[in-house]
């Protein structure tokens, strides 16, 4: 057994699970589309059930608009040019509708409710209570969050940030849905502070693809934009749900087979939104007509990805495929490749992809057609594997193999999880920055800042748990549900002298916190902004590398709530004061100040406040689009690696965790998954029918979950075991339920991304 460290199902007061649902849920027919009218009355409900119908109409309309503000869900991109009223999908309407909410959290609330009490309610509840609406404070020893003024909140936070015995004794994590101008902000102040302690959201989600794609093409990021996915012959969507975590990707998908084009799906699960999508701003799609989507759907086993993609690489160079004039003049390292393609054995990888050879040669058929103008889309499917970069280098290969990078219809397309979350690493929220980026912050501010990495999200959790007395500061998100290894990650944030969350709404981890606790509210996305000269906007970077503005237009749920930016600012203001070069106070009176540092610091901005300005903003440079390498050799490279993958002993599964559609990341909306046919449930283990036959579960009956790492096993227990089309050995589960099992020291080779899609389980009835 694992030590008291990974604690069992049910997890209380280090506030690990939530609590067991009294009830089976109601279980369906999956749905084989999405969207639809279904999609629309969804919208609604949850709109005027939370914001009302002025308030709730008003965001909406200026939803994603060009001089609206940008859905705080997705990071999809908005089209270049028209846009639609409603352009908007299910996810950011829910998204808008639980921020725009009109109830509130007071301190009422808190004197009413204990951390310990508020610690038995689920992920939901706390969402459904509404804003936050001024700072609170929970001092050492005592039971209830009390106010607090901003002037002594900010005095707290600067005493015990100078106190620590070393700056990287700080950990400041980031969210993704900051903005650019407070991101930049934030590890400015990290910076000055003396730490490059600047674990985010990246390190758990598309880390694995900055890392590949950097060895490869030289761009951490994508190469395509939405014309490239309309023209694409073919769009491989592998290791990605769009119908629940990016649904205005379907719009994108439909115009692309309106074309002429066609979509391979590769994912172990069948999703309704890589089968068939029923388009709401259409009559036909209101009238329940759904336009097919995949051609091809091939339901690989859980992390057999990089087999699938080497025997299509295998079978590709079989036919002679290769784009020779391109490989000769862009990359190196194809021999390699080749010998590692040619070597494959087939019977090996069909056992382990789980595709036969004559689906993958129908796969190839495919990319083949018409002029090889191919796009591939991927997300956490492919990144949160042990061999996640190696998988992603090999979608790499197949691009280059083919010169399918750096021209229209074709490129790599890694689908961002969250709105601003590319934005954040390009204005520096990363804990290993380049010296050029060091180099540039020292000169413009005359300081030296630290050149030593920092901690990552799971060194991060690690550092707090083996050392007392850190100070914890972050940025939105919800740190304890989002990261692995829940008990653990719990034990880690209780060492800590002071926990310190920016945030909009109440969530799990002000509940589970260190020897003090803050809570400073901060305005949403969609909320009017007025400094001292003026209404503000803000910045985002969305997953196609378009910088553009954010402005907020409602009324702010308190007058007690402070934007991100003067949060931070303030922040900095008690902690390392103003400097020589820098007033943190005054940049905060007119965000155009921030942002004319940015372009001082970053290539690619200038002019930033001119440019932004321009409807629907600016692309950054993307050197991979204009194939130019900026890798160590000066070529695009490709890789060559060994065919391995997860095994798992006999009798155990792998288990992926996942997003129920009424989800977006840990923000629980409902308790619904509408498109895999649940109703009113959470506790949820989806299974191969064979595999809980061979193991004497039943349908819709509790189970209890092992999972088995090298130091121990970790339990949940009472999940109520579902049937699902997926292959044997897979099982799958909802985050943040889930995340108990996922062990923190299990992570992806070099991009120590948490393998949050490949746990090794047991599962039995529950006694």
């Amino acid at each position: 057994m694992a030590s008291d460290d990974h604690q069992t199902s049910p997890v209380s007061e280090s506030g690990g699970e939530l609590p067991h649902e009294d009830s089976p849920p109601k279980v369906g027919k999956p749905k084989t589309s999405a969207a639809g009218v279904a999609a629309v009355a969804s919208s609604m409900n949850h709109i005027m059930r939370t914001a009302g119908p002025v308030r709730g109409t008003k965001a909406l309309l200026e939803l994603n608009q060009k001089d609206g503000f940008d859905c705080p869900s997705c990071a999809w991109p908005d089209p270049d040019d028209h846009r639609a009223q409603t352009e908007f999908c299910e996810n950011g309407a829910k998204a808008v509708a639980s921020e725009a909410t009109t109830r509130q959290v007071t301190r009422d609330f808190f004197r009413k409710h204990s951390v310990a009490d508020l610690l038995e309610q689920s992920d939901y509840w706390h969402d459904q209570q509404g804003r936050l609406t001024e700072p609170m404070v929970l001092r050492e020893g005592k039971s209830h969050y009390e106010a607090i003024t901003w002037d002594d909140a900010f005095e707290l936070l600067g005493h015990e940030l100078n106190a620590l015995k070393s700056p990287d004794d700080a950990i400041f994590y980031t969210s993704g849905r900051a903005s650019n101008e407070a991101a930049f902000l934030y590890q400015l102040f990290a910076r000055h502070f003396g730490t490059n302690n600047l674990p985010d959201c990246s390190n758990m989600c598309h880390e694995s693809s900055g890392t590949a794609m950097s060895q490869a093409v030289g761009v951490g990021k994508g190469t395509v934009t939405l014309d490239d996915l309309h023209e694409a012959d073919t769009i491989i969507c592998i290791g990605q749900n769009p119908g629940t975590n990016h649904p205005r990707m379907l719009a994108s998908l439909e115009t692309c087979v309106e074309n002429g084009g066609q979509i391979i799906a590769i994912n172990p699960l069948k999703e309704a939104g890589l089968m068939g999508f029923a388009h709401p701003q259409k009559l036909s799609g209101m009238l329940g007509r759904s336009t097919s989507l995949s051609s091809q759907y091939l339901q690989v086993k859980v992390n057999g990805d990089l087999a699938l993609l080497r025997g299509l690489g295998k079978e590709l160079f079989e036919r002679g495929a290769v784009d020779e004039e391109f490989v000769a003049t862009h990359t190196q390292g194809i021999d390699a490749y080749r010998a590692r393609c040619e070597a494959a054995d087939w019977q090996d990888i069909t056992a382990k992809s789980g595709i036969s050879k004559e689906a993958i040669q129908q796969l190839a058929d495919t990319v083949l057609r018409g002029e090889r103008k191919l796009v591939t889309c991927w997300a956490m499917g492919l990144t949160q594997h042990r061999n996640a970069v190696a998988t992603i280098r090999e979608v790499c290969n197949l691009h280059l193999m083919l010169g399918a990078i750096g021209r229209p219809g074709a490129g790599l397309c890694p689908v961002r999880g969250h709105s601003n979350v590319q934005g954040d690493r390009t204005v520096g929220v990363f804990e290993k920055m380049p010296d050029w980026f060091h180099d540039a912050i020292d000169q413009e501010f005359n300081i030296t800042s630290p050149r030593k990495h920092g901690y990552d999200t799971v060194q991060a959790i690690l550092a707090m748990h083996r050392e007392p007395g850190k100070v914890f500061v972050a940025l939105g998100g919800n740190f304890l549900q989002a990261t692995p290894d829940t008990g653990f990650t719990a034990k880690a944030l209780q060492n800590c002298s002071l926990t310190c969350h920016i945030s909009t709404k109440l969530n799990r981890s002000h509940l589970v916190h260190g020897k003090t606790a803050l809570i400073l509210p901060c305005l949403g996305r969609s909320e009017h902004d007025e400094q001292n000269t003026g209404p503000q906007f803000v910045t985002c970077e969305n997953s196609m590398g378009i910088v553009h503005m954010s402005r907020g237009k409602l009324t702010p749920t308190s007058p007690d709530c402070l934007s991100e930016p003067d949060i931070i600012a303030r922040m900095a203001a008690a902690t390392v004061g103003k400097t020589e070069k820098l007033d943190w106070r005054w940049l905060i009176g007119d965000y155009d100040r921030i942002r004319n540092l940015i372009e001082k610091i970053i290539p690619g901005f200038t002019p930033f406040n001119k440019q932004v300005r321009n409807p629907g903003g600016f692309y950054l440079p993307n050197n991979a689009k204009e194939r130019i390498w900026k890798t160590a050799s000066g070529k695009a490279e490709f890789s060559d690696t060994e065919l391995e993958q997860i095994q798992p002993a006999e009798d155990r599964l792998i288990l992926q965790t996942l997003r129920s559609h009424d989800q977006y990341n840990t923000t629980i909306y409902g308790m619904n998954d509408r498109y895999r046919g649940i109703g009113m449930g959470r506790r949820i283990i989806f299974l191969n029918p064979d595999d809980m036959k061979s193991r004497g579960i039943s349908p819709v009956s509790l189970v209890d979950i092992t999972s088995h790492w090298e130091d121990g096993e970790r339990k949940a227990e009472e999940f109520y075991a579902i049937p699902y089309d997926m292959p044997v050995g897979s099982a799958a589960a909802y985050f943040p339920e889930a995340n108990v099992l996922i062990p923190v020291g299990s992570t992806a080779l070099e991009s120590n991304t948490p393998t949050s899609k490949s746990i090794e389980v047991s599962v039995q009835p529950s006694s």
